[in-house]
């Protein structure tokens, strides 16, 4: 189905127009996308197995589109090098919580270790983020639609949350989006604010390889914790 990967591009490419026109959060190309995508897949009865191998180059795309994001980055090496340790602090703990969160709500609405491992690393990257959930044996395509649910709702929400208290520091809030909506947030942050972006950009990367260290040692921990409930 050849039609596939062309209306995907013009519903994206539309959709993101008029977003930039419309500048409201609410109003995300992504997830227009999706809603625009879905009846359409349902009505001709293709299923997503079908639709996926023929948009597949669009995934394939996904680590060098994060690779790109490194330039911002080179633009501000004097200040990232100056807050290096505070930025390395903010990230471990950021880390480290979004993992906590998941995991024990997961737990608490009576997950299984499965679907504990699925949710696991929903805040990174879907290429580690899939690698991490396979490693703990969970369900790779939860776990791709956990980081893509949470990629959009920190793309929505994210700098309404951080209106609302008062947080101004481009670098706060970059770092903030980064390590909770990976790319998805990053490439809202870039909309908004250049130096935001970067350090977004900046925030995923080191959530990313935190969270690859953290997660084999950490969530065996937490099965163990939450087996004595």
């Amino acid at each position: 189905m050849f039609w596939m990967l062309p209306l995907t591009l013009i519903i994206f490419l539309y959709t993101r127009k008029m977003a930039l026109k419309i500048k409201n959060p609410l109003f995300n190309p992504l997830v227009i996308t999706v809603l625009i995508l879905i009846p359409i897949l349902l009505v001709t009865h293709t299923s997503y197995t079908t639709y996926f191998s023929n948009v597949k180059i669009i995934h394939e795309l996904l680590p060098y589109s994060v690779v790109a994001l490194a330039y911002p980055l080179y633009e501000l090496m004097p200040q990232i090098k100056s807050r290096w340790k505070s930025i390395l602090f903010v990230t471990f703990v950021a880390s480290i919580t979004a993992m906590l969160s998941g995991v024990s709500i997961a737990f608490w609405l009576g997950g299984d270790k499965e679907i504990l491992a699925s949710i696991l690393p929903k805040s990174v990257t879907t290429a580690i983020a899939v690698t991490i959930s396979q490693n703990e044996g969970g369900v790779p395509s939860i776990t791709a639609m956990c980081v893509i649910l949470v990629g959009t709702l920190g793309a929505i929400f994210g700098h309404q949350l951080l209106n609302l208290f008062k947080i101004k520091s481009p670098a706060a809030r970059g770092l903030a989006i980064g390590a909770v909506a990976h790319a998805v947030g990053t490439a809202r942050c870039i909309e908004v604010d250049y130096n935001e972006g970067a350090y977004s950009s900046l925030s995923l990367v080191l959530c990313g390889i935190m969270t690859s260290i953290t997660a084999p040692f950490l969530f065996p921990v937490l099965i163990f914790i939450f087996s004595l409930f």
